[in-house]
């Protein structure tokens, strides 16, 4: 079967608009070439005249040609970024979150994804161990760069061990890029005993090396209940402290030769070595290069405490309002936010008023404690027993990160089922504090009127 391309929307008066293209349109064909994926789409339609292929809404084949102005969009946007099934991994990696997770979860939470195109795309780190010889030419032809990459160890006994018997195609596959000018941000996994100490320095020494990595993120094991090979990460300051001194070495002549600090471990590592006087050992934030680590959680503490210790201004304001409301507002999150949150909170003007409510993570259990894995019912659970012991006019928030693009929780609530099941008001606000703060005073002042 040929891919088809659904349209999702066409901008009014563009190019497309013009020749005829309508929502739920499907394109089959550009210039007799067929899409795959979005970017075949950019790739084929980069002059500025094209024609298509398409079936529309009833099933009927017709053509247009677009035309349109140097510079100009083509204003069509797709109901998908794959036109064809996204490649699914088919390694048999023994750290594997999607295999840890609780019975009965929804499909999309345990498809594993181990395709190129999503890592160019929406940054998607990938093992490449299932890329062929025609999908290594295509990244080279089309300059699909950077990519995220899932190197974890150097060593072919480590890999094999982690990854599964697989695993040298992806060290094959990333020379041939990286000798070819793609970039690439490289992640690693790490694991207590198996990828840690010596053979963490070899994987980054060889990293290092290829100029072409722009970056390595470490982050830790993460494991849930529902499985028996891990019952520890580098959850103790001891372990953590130890993986920050391992890699500072690379960190500090990263920072000489190259401007940015190249090796980022997770602030996680940061959390756990340093519990509630992380703050004082943070990175400053112009190591972080652009963050483009950030969302595997490097980063992330450092971005949230520089914005809220600027927020001056704005915490004041929200403060004053506080005075006149009378009311509390419980602040949801992750125990992974423990660390500093609180600390926040205290010494600002909002103290007492916002109150930082840590949610145990039931849901997953083993040491997931990050705020967007939290489920609804743990949710509503921490809600419930924070209102018995504390004080009655209250209403809490919720980071939107908990949430998916359809609005639902791991455990598929929605704000409203949260709601339902606590026992005062609950609302979806921003993850930094430059944005939930007017949006909490916001709240406070639609419910003074």
């Amino acid at each position: 079967m040929v891919p088809a391309a659904t349209i999702e929307s066409v901008d009014y008066l563009s190019p497309a608009f013009f020749a005829g293209l309508r929502p739920g349109f499907a394109l089959t064909s550009v210039d007799g070439q067929p899409l795959r994926d979005v970017i075949d789409w950019m790739w084929i339609a980069c002059d500025n005249e094209v024609s298509v292929c398409y079936v529309d809404e009833n099933g009927v084949e017709g053509s247009a040609v677009l035309v349109r102005d140097d510079g100009q969009e083509w204003g069509i946007s797709f109901s998908e970024l794959l036109f064809e099934p996204a490649r699914q991994c088919s390694n048999r990696c023994t750290f594997c979150f999607m295999r840890q997770l609780p019975p009965m979860s929804r499909p999309s939470l345990s498809f594993r994804d181990d395709d190129y195109r999503l890592s160019f795309l929406q940054g998607n780190f990938v093992t490449f161990t299932n890329a062929t010889d025609s999908d290594v030419a295509r990244i080279v032809e089309q300059h699909l760069s950077p990519l995220r990459f899932s190197l974890h160890a150097i060593d072919a006994k480590t890999r094999l061990s982690l990854i599964g018997p697989r695993a040298p195609r992806g060290i094959e596959v990333v020379e041939h890029l990286l000798q070819s000018g793609i970039q690439i941000h490289a992640q690693i996994v790490l694991v207590p005993g198996v990828n840690d100490g010596e053979e963490l320095v070899r994987t980054l020494a060889w990293a290092y090396e290829r100029a072409g990595i722009l970056d390595v993120g470490i982050v830790p094991l993460g494991y849930t209940k529902y499985q028996n090979t891990f019952t520890k990460s580098f959850d103790s300051p001891e372990t953590a402290m130890t993986v920050l001194d391992t890699v500072e070495p690379f960190r500090v002549q990263a920072e000489q030769e190259r401007g940015y600090a190249w090796a980022y471990p997770a602030d996680e590592f940061y959390c756990n070595a340093f519990g509630t006087h992380v703050l004082d050992h943070l990175p400053p934030p112009e190591s972080y290069g652009d963050f483009d680590m950030f969302e595997d959680g490097i980063g992330m503490v450092r971005l949230f405490a520089d914005d809220f210790l600027q927020a001056g201004d704005l915490l004041n304001s929200v403060a004053a309002v506080f005075g006149e409301s009378g009311n509390t507002c419980y602040f949801v999150h992750g125990s992974a936010q423990d660390a500093f949150l609180p600390r926040l909170l205290d010494r600002s003007p909002v103290a007492g008023n916002i109150v930082p409510l840590s949610v145990a993570n039931e849901y997953f259990g083993g040491n997931v404690t990050v705020t967007g894995l939290l489920s609804g019912r743990d949710i509503a659970h921490a809600l419930d027993q924070a209102h018995r012991f504390g004080p009655q006019r209250s209403f809490a928030v919720v980071q939107s990160v908990v949430f998916n693009a359809d609005g639902v929780t791991v455990d598929d609530w929605t704000i409203e089922d949260i709601s339902q099941h606590a026992p005062i008001p609950v609302h979806v606000v921003s993850c930094q504090p430059s944005g939930f703060l007017p949006e909490i005073e916001s709240l406070l002042r639609r419910e003074g009127e």
